[in-house]
């Protein structure tokens, strides 16, 4: 028997803050056929739309939330922010913040890198779509500088999770690619011939740069791409699967 319960992994870095929910779904507890099953809450896939709708009312639903407080966007692999103070979409964005509660922010991917923060003294929210190009772009650095000049986040304040994304292992790129990152995050594997860039450890820095302590940094150990069982892969799927997300909200 199928679950109709959502999959749902909780960063642990966020358990002390009651008043927070955060989330990275998995492709189980849905209605979607292959090859989006289960749970694709990618909006702008070829999925039926009425499978996705009501693949998300599931999560908000186990979220505690309710049904039309997602806020996500029609992300385009940049580095520009929104800050959200209603639900809905917004359209070319790839960073989220909100301060407003009942609302719950939600980036796709599937293979991108989703970033979540929490400022925990003023109660901000981010939810960050860090695919290659906004990792080298600074996404996850804009979206820290938005929230301290709007807000006065400081580092020290900040809780963060890096999650589940294809990893380095994985994440074999063309010369054209790499060159784009510091020597730092990649590194040439010989079987291969390639570069692999480690997406975790640039999104990783640009967090602790911001001066956020690396134990308040927690980062998921798994891969989108090695993990296809429970993870949505672009990669590996040659382009035809969902998406999963990062999802993060204040109570109402």
């Amino acid at each position: 028997m199928v679950s109709s319960t959502p999959g749902m992994v909780r960063p642990t870095v966020f358990k002390s803050f009651p008043q927070l929910f955060a989330t990275e779904t998995t492709r189980h507890g849905g209605v979607s056929a292959p090859p989006f099953d289960s749970l694709n809450l990618g909006n702008f896939t070829e999925d039926i739309e009425e499978h996705i709708l009501e693949n998300r009312r599931r999560v908000l639903l186990a979220a505690g939330f309710q049904e039309g407080s997602l806020v996500f966007a029609r992300q385009v692999h940049g580095a520009d922010l929104h800050f959200a103070t209603s639900a809905g979409c917004a359209d070319g964005f790839d960073a989220l913040i909100s301060s407003k509660k009942g609302l719950l922010l939600g980036v796709t991917v599937a293979d991108c890198t989703p970033v979540l923060v929490f400022d925990a003294v003023n109660e901000v929210v981010a939810a960050v779509h860090a695919g290659w190009k906004g990792t080298v772009a600074g996404i996850v650095s804009k979206t820290l500088a938005a929230m301290e000049t709007s807000y006065g986040s400081r580092g020290e304040n900040c809780f963060a999770y890096i999650g589940t994304c294809i990893d380095e292992c994985d994440f074999e790129v063309g010369e054209e690619v790499a060159k784009q990152f510091a020597p730092q995050y990649k590194h040439f594997y010989p079987k291969s011939n390639k570069f692999h860039v480690n997406l975790k450890t640039a999104n990783f820095i640009q967090l602790t740069d911001f001066g956020i302590p690396p134990g308040q940094i927690e980062i998921s150990p798994r891969s989108t791409f090695s993990d296809v069982k429970n993870y949505y892969s672009f990669r590996a799927e040659h382009g035809k699967t969902g998406r999963f997300m990062g999802l993060i909200g204040l109570y109402p």
